[in-house]
């Protein structure tokens, strides 16, 4: 089983990154203390936050936050990204990653997403050469002050490249499987839990629903349990007792434009079985073709009717979680 808690990436709106900077910005975003709050409430042995949130914060101020998640029986885990610019290093992560007692630092290594890395051209081996650099310096240091370093599928990398990466970078360097994202690189997610699971140290349960299209399949965004990812299947291949993140998905869907031959330059061979596995499994549930599948974010709703869908799939995400018996019973809401 996994010890199941909650990241914010689910409640993109609810804590002000959708929109942000724009006329449908939130006018009253959630503050961490809030997520914090939330996440406690129901239960949640994981806390994930966001670097934006601890970027800015002294010592004293990163401190406290420690001491309320550890109060609050949770472990805290701490999220951050490459921005790919000169010079770069993860030296203000690694900070506030010890200042709030979390152990490990999750990072997403380039800002492809839907797969689309052929997109890039020859600036995709500029990413991979930078995201590489960055890591291993990362990583050293990391060690030097007892941290561990876990990057993730995030639409951008199977689970071939990610085990090379880590294997390149250090022993202290692990994996975050995203459950639904091996499907947006023609990856099939059992087979992803199988060859990664010894480097997997952290896991984001999201669940998707694929609406077919002449290109490939649109990922929509659903309640954890009421789409296509098998996660029984995934839990049995992975080891016991990780740290586990409910995050449905963005609140725009993901177009996966796999039938394009040239969607595949960049990438390397997958068996066609597998292939063929995914594609099987993603029309489980699936969404008819002519259904209007649209988010609310995407039909243009108001910020209650945003906050509300947002709420209401966590809500039944940690139910669907405890009733499908991936978590433990411990874990229950705490309202």
């Amino acid at each position: 089983m996994l010890r199941v808690g909650l990241n914010p990436y689910g409640l993109a709106y609810s804590i002000g990154l959708q929109g942000r900077g724009s006329a449908r910005a939130n006018p009253a975003p959630m503050t961490m203390a809030e997520f914090i709050a939330l996440a406690d409430r129901h239960g949640a042995a994981c806390v994930e936050l966001d670097g934006r949130w601890l970027a800015s914060l002294s010592d004293e101020d990163l401190a406290a936050t420690r001491d309320t998640i550890e109060t609050s029986g949770m472990t805290a885990i701490c999220s951050d990204w490459l921005l790919h610019e000169p010079g770069e290093t993860l030296d203000r992560a690694l900070r506030y990653t010890a200042g709030v007692g979390a152990g490990l630092l999750r990072l997403h290594l380039t800002p492809v997403l839907e797969g689309a890395r052929a997109r890039q051209g020859a600036r995709w081996q500029t990413l991979l050469d930078h995201a590489r650099g960055v890591l291993k310096q990362a990583a050293r240091q990391a060690a030097a002050g007892g941290l561990a370093l876990a990057i993730e599928n995030h639409q951008d990398l199977t689970s071939e490249e990610l085990l090379a990466f880590a294997g390149d970078a250090g022993d202290n360097v692990g994996i975050v499987m995203d459950t639904g994202n091996p499907f947006a690189v023609g990856e099939d997610p059992v087979a992803f839990a199988s060859r990664a699971a010894t480097r997997i140290r952290h896991v984001h349960l999201k669940d998707y629903r694929a609406q077919f299209t002449p290109e490939g399949y649109r990922l929509v965004r659903c309640a954890v349990g009421e789409g296509c990812v098998p996660f029984a299947a995934i839990s049995a291949a992975l080891s016991e007792g990780l740290t586990a993140s409910i995050e449905p998905g963005a609140l725009e869907a993901r177009h996966i434009r796999l039938f394009d031959p040239a969607w595949w330059d960049g990438y390397p061979p997958r068996e066609a079985s597998e292939l063929a596995t995914g594609l099987g499994r993603l029309q489980h549930r699936r969404i008819p073709d002519d259904e209007d599948a649209s988010t609310p974010w995407e039909a243009g709703a108001d910020a209650e009717r945003l906050t509300g869908y947002e709420r209401e799939q966590i809500e039944q995400s940690f139910h669907n979680v405890r009733t499908m018996g991936l978590t433990s019973p411990s874990g229950e809401s705490r309202t």
